[in-house]
C-alpha cells in the first residue's frame, strides 16, 4: 500500500463545496417510481394547504414610517400592490411574507392523497411549443425541450413564449445566453438587454439558481449586482417590475436594535421566491407551535425518568429533554446515533408511537440495526406515505415522537412539510452532525435553530472512536491533526497531476485497499469535489467501470452490475446497482428495493456511482472511502466538505492528495459558505426567548 501516515499535512486556498446536484445537474422530475412520484405529489398538496392556511393570517406589519431611499420605495410599492395598484416607475417594494388573499378557514390537516404522478402535457401543446422553439432556433433535441417547456409553462406555453421569449428560462437547464438567442430569433430588433421582460425573467432565474445553493432569499444589493453581471442596464427597475407582476416577493427584516427612541430600527431588504417564502414562514409557525405547546401526556413522568436512569451519559440527557419539550436538538457524530436509538427504544417501551426518519435508504438500514423494534423510515418515504406509520384521520402523521436524523440535510421546504404534518402534542427531535455539509436546497434549518437557542440542545459526549474519529473530530473544530494509524486506518497518497490521481484512485479501489485492508471494492466509495474536470465523477466513474465492470453500456451506457447514483428528486441521491433493463426501463437495486427508472428519465437521473461528490455521499457511510483532492479542486474545498468526505469511512480512509497546502487552509480558514435565510427573523417574534 502507498505510505501510511498519521494524517494529511497541508494548507492553502479553497472555497465553495461541490454542487451536489442530481444526475446531470438539472432538476429531475419524479421518475415513474412510486416513492419519487408520491413524494413530489405530497409536497405539492402540502404546499397548497400551507398557502391556504397562510391566507388567513394578519396583513403587513406597521413599519417604514421613517424610511428613506430604496427601503421607503419598497414599502410604498408593497402597499400599492396590496391596494390593487401597480407601483409607479420610481418604486420597488417592501415586504412581509407574501400578498395574502382572503380565504375561508381551511381544514388544518387534510389527508394527503397521492396521485399516480404528474400529468404529461397534452400532445397538441407540445406540438405548438415545438413549432415556436423551431422558429426561434432553439438548441438541440427540440422534442425533449418542447415537452419540458410545455410542462414548465402550462397549457398556454406556446403563446406565452411568443409574447415573452425569456420565459424559456423557466425550463430547467436553459441558460440566459440561450434564452437571449431565442428571443432575438423571435423578436428581431425588439429584443435587447434592457427589455423589461428580460429583466423580470432574469430576476426569477437568479433566485431559482440561488435556491439549490441554499439561499431562501437574496439581499437586494446582491441581486441587483448579479443582474448587472447579466447585462441588465437597470437592475433595480428589473426587480421592481418583477415585484409588480408578482414574480418575486420583497421583505424588510429587522437588523439589530433601534439606535434610539426616535430612530427607526435598521432593516435589510431581501428578495425571494414565493415558494421559499411560504415554506420558511410555515416552518417558523410549525416550530413555534412545537416549542410553545406542552407534549401530550402520553406517559407518567416516572416512566420517562426510569428510562433516563437506565440510559447512560448524554443518552439520558436526551431522554429527559424529550420527555418535557415539543422540540429538542441533538448533535453528534456517527457514534452518537446510539443516543437517539436509546430514546426511540425507551419511547417504544412506554407504548408510544415513535418513529425515526433518515436522509437516505442506506442511513435507514444502518440506524435500523441500532434499534430493537421497527420504526425507521426515510424522510421522503415518511412524507409520501410509502413508509412509516401513515396519517391519522385529521391528516397528521400518526406519531407521538419523531426523531429526524441527518437534520443538517433538511431544506426549508422539506422541514416545513414535516413540522406541519406533526399532530399537536407530538415531540420532534432533530439530530445530526452540525459539521457536515448543509442541504442541497434552500435554507440552513438545523444551523439556524442551533444559533437561535429556542429549545433544549443536547450535545453528545460520545466521540467517534479510533484514528478516523480523532482525525474527523479535529477537522470539525478547524484542526488538521497528526494521528497515529497503526492499522493503516488513514493513508495519504501524494499525486502530481490529474492523470496520476485517476490512476492511483483506481489502483486503491481495485487492488490496494482490498489487499492491505481487507475491504472489497464494492464496499469502498470514491469521493471527489465535483462532476466535471480532469478528476471529477465522470472521469473517475469511466475509469472505475473499465476496471471493475467493463461492458458495452447496453442500456444508455449502463450494464448489469454497474454501481449507480440515482436522483429521484433534486438534492437526493440513492446509491444502487444495475440489475437489468427491459422495455419498462433500467432496473436498479437500491438498498434492497427494486427501482425501475423509465427510459426517458435514465439520462437525467442516473449516473455511475463508484465516485460521488460529498453532497451525494451525505447520509451514507462505507467500510472504506477514497477521497480524491486533485489540483483543480482547490476552489471547491472548505471545512464542511473535508469533514463530510473524511467522515464517510468506517474502517479506512485513503486521501489521494494533490492540493499541496490547500487542504490545511481549507480546514483551518474556510468555514461553510454563508447562506441568506429568514428563519431566525421569523422565529424571533414568536419565541421571545430565542437568541438573535
Amino acid at each position: 500500500m502507498e505510505h501510511a501516515v498519521s494524517t494529511p499535512e497541508t494548507p492553502e486556498e479553497p472555497r465553495s463545496a461541490d454542487d451536489g446536484t442530481p444526475a446531470d445537474g438539472t432538476p429531475a422530475e419524479g421518475a415513474q417510481v412510486s416513492e419519487a412520484e408520491a413524494e413530489l405529489a405530497a409536497q405539492r398538496l402540502e404546499r397548497e394547504r400551507i398557502e391556504r392556511r397562510k391566507a388567513e393570517r394578519q396583513g403587513p406589519i406597521e413599519a417604514g414610517t421613517k424610511l428613506s431611499g430604496t427601503a421607503a420605495d419598497l414599502l410604498a410599492a408593497v402597499r400599492a400592490v396590496e391596494s390593487g395598484e401597480k407601483p409607479s416607475a420610481t418604486v420597488f417594494e417592501e415586504a412581509r411574507p407574501a400578498p395574502r388573499r382572503p380565504a375561508p378557514e381551511p381544514v388544518r390537516r387534510a389527508p394527503v392523497v397521492v396521485p399516480e404522478g404528474p400529468a404529461a402535457p397534452a400532445e397538441g401543446t407540445v406540438g405548438e411549443v415545438r413549432e415556436v422553439l423551431t422558429r426561434g432556433g432553439a438548441p438541440a433535441a427540440p422534442a425533449a425541450l418542447a415537452a419540458a417547456a410545455a410542462a414548465a409553462l402550462g397549457e398556454g406555453a406556446a403563446e406565452l413564449l411568443r409574447e415573452d421569449p425569456w420565459q424559456l428560462l423557466r425550463v430547467p437547464g436553459v441558460r440566459p445566453e440561450q434564452a437571449d438567442g431565442f428571443a432575438r430569433a423571435l423578436l428581431g430588433g425588439e429584443a435587447g438587454p434592457g427589455d423589461e421582460r428580460r429583466g423580470r425573467a432574469l430576476t426569477v432565474w437568479l433566485l431559482e439558481q440561488a435556491a439549490p445553493a441554499g439561499h431562501t432569499v437574496l439581499e437586494m444589493a446582491a441581486l441587483t449586482e448579479a443582474l448587472g453581471r447579466q447585462g441588465v442596464p437597470g437592475p433595480e427597475d428589473a426587480v421592481r417590475n418583477a415585484i409588480a407582476e408578482g414574480d418575486v416577493l420583497v421583505f424588510q427584516d429587522a437588523v439589530g436594535e433601534p439606535v434610539g427612541e426616535d430612530e427607526e430600527q435598521p432593516v435589510r431588504v431581501l428578495v425571494g421566491l414565493e415558494r421559499c417564502a411560504l415554506a420558511e414562514e410555515s416552518l417558523a409557525d410549525g416550530l413555534a407551535r412545537l416549542v410553545s405547546s406542552a407534549p401530550k401526556q402520553d406517559g407518567a413522568a416516572e416512566e420517562w425518568e426510569r428510562a433516563a436512569a437506565a440510559a447512560e451519559g448524554s443518552a439520558a440527557d436526551l431522554i429527559r429533554a424529550a420527555s418535557g419539550h415539543g422540540l429538542v436538538l441533538h448533535t453528534g457524530g456517527e457514534a452518537a446515533l446510539a443516543e437517539p436509538a436509546a430514546l426511540l427504544d425507551a419511547a417504544h417501551g412506554m407504548g408510544l408511537r415513535a418513529w425515526a426518519a433518515t436522509h437516505s435508504t442506506v442511513g435507514r438500514e444502518r440506524f435500523a440495526s441500532r434499534v430493537q423494534g421497527p420504526g425507521v423510515a426515510t424522510v421522503a418515504g415518511l412524507l409520501s406515505g410509502s413508509e412509516g406509520p401513515g396519517r391519522d384521520p385529521e391528516g397528521a402523521l400518526a406519531v407521538d415522537l419523531l426523531v429526524v436524523l441527518d437534520a443538517p440535510q433538511l431544506d426549508v421546504e422539506t422541514a416545513a412539510l414535516l413540522t406541519e404534518s406533526l399532530p399537536d402534542g407530538a415531540r420532534l427531535v432533530l439530530s445530526g452532525d452540525p459539521a457536515v455539509l448543509w442541504s442541497v436546497g434552500p435554507g440552513r434549518v438545523f444551523a439556524d435553530l442551533l444559533a437561535a437557542r429556542a429549545c433544549p440542545q443536547v450535545a453528545s459526549r460520545r466521540p467517534d472512536p479510533g484514528p478516523l474519529g480523532e482525525l474527523v473530530s479535529g477537522v470539525g473544530v478547524g484542526e488538521l491533526l497528526q494521528v497515529e494509524a497503526p492499522e493503516k486506518e488513514v493513508v495519504i497518497v501524494p499525486v502530481r497531476d490529474a492523470g496520476e490521481a485517476v490512476h492511483r484512485t483506481v489502483q486503491l479501489v481495485a487492488d490496494s485497499v482490498p489487499r492491505a485492508i481487507g475491504v472489497p471494492a464494492e464496499e469502498t466509495q470514491v469521493i471527489t469535489p465535483g462532476h466535471g474536470g480532469a478528476v471529477g465523477t465522470r472521469v473517475l466513474n469511466a475509469a472505475l467501470k473499465d476496471r471493475l465492470n467493463p461492458g458495452p453500456g447496453r442500456f444508455a451506457g449502463f450494464d448489469p452490475g454497474d454501481r449507480v447514483a440515482w436522483s429521484p428528486v433534486p438534492g437526493r441521491t440513492l446509491p444502487g446497482r444495475v440489475v437489468g433493463a427491459d422495455a419498462e426501463g433500467l432496473r436498479l437495486d437500491c438498498a434492497g428495493e427494486t427501482v425501475v427508472v423509465p427510459r426517458d428519465r435514465v439520462e437525467q437521473t442516473v449516473r455511475h456511482g463508484w465516485a460521488l461528490t460529498a453532497h451525494q455521499a451525505v447520509g451514507s457511510r462505507w467500510s472504506a472511502a477514497v477521497v480524491v483532492l486533485p489540483g483543480d479542486a482547490v476552489p471547491a474545498l472548505n471545512r464542511p466538505w473535508i469533514y463530510t468526505a473524511f467522515s464517510r469511512a468506517d474502517r479506512h480512509l485513503s486521501v489521494v492528495h494533490g492540493v499541496d497546502q490547500a487542504l490545511q487552509r481549507a480546514v483551518t480558514d474556510i468555514p461553510a459558505k454563508p447562506r441568506t435565510t429568514r428563519l431566525p427573523a421569523l422565529l424571533a417574534p414568536q419565541l421571545p426567548g430565542a437568541a438573535e
